[in-house]
Parts: C-alpha cells; structure tokens; sequence
C-alpha cells in the first residue's frame, strides 16, 4: 500500500527552523544536505510508515504516534514524529533528539482527510 504523505504546518516550520539554525551556527551547505535529506526520508515514508518504531511518549497519547529518525552521521540528530489515519501518514513534529518529550497539548491530532 502506498500512503499519502501530509506534513503538518507546524512540522514544516520546526524543519526550516532546524535548518537555518545549522546554517547559522555551521555550515549553509550541510543545511541544505541535510533539510533536502530530511524531507526525502519524510515523504519516503509513503512506502512503510509502520517500520518505523512507535515514539516514546506514545503511551501519553489516544493515537499511534510513531517518530523517524534523521541525522547527517551515524548518530541521528533529530525526529520526525507522525500518526498514520487510513491511507495517510501526517508528520506532525520535527524535534532535536535533545529536546523535551512531545506533550498532548504540544500537537494536533491527525485526521484522515489532511
């Protein structure tokens, strides 16, 4: 099955955020490597979303959430998190590995027609 691929507004602007801070702090080039990257492993996931595992706060949900980890290196660097409803795969944040876990209130819940 094919999956449609929906990335949240908030999850865009978390990316480019993401992006132009690595630009500033370090290289514009492997900002753009790695934001060009990152969106192609995002919209790859029309092709197996449920490979990837179930993301940590999942049990504070009541929805799935799972997360897909990116990274430049070996080591990822961020995650994607996202909910799959019918045929569609909605990213719904870009976190830093760092940074706190994703609260309910934190996003909108998916729904099938996005």
């Amino acid at each position: 099955m094919t999956y449609r691929v929906v990335v949240s507004q908030a999850a865009k602007i978390e990316l480019r955020d993401a992006a132009r801070w690595w630009a500033e702090h370090r290289s514009a080039d492997e900002a753009q490597r790695w934001y060009d990257g990152f969106l192609k492993a995002l919209y790859g996931l029309e092709q197996w979303p449920e490979s990837h595992p179930l993301a940590a706060e999942n049990d504070d949900f009541k929805f799935t959430i799972r997360e897909l980890h990116y990274g430049l290196s070996f080591r990822p660097t961020h995650r994607a998190v996202y909910a799959i409803v019918g045929d569609c795969v909605t990213v719904l944040a870009v976190r830093h590995a760092a940074q706190r876990r994703i609260a309910p209130d934190d996003i909108s819940p998916p729904t099938e027609d996005q």
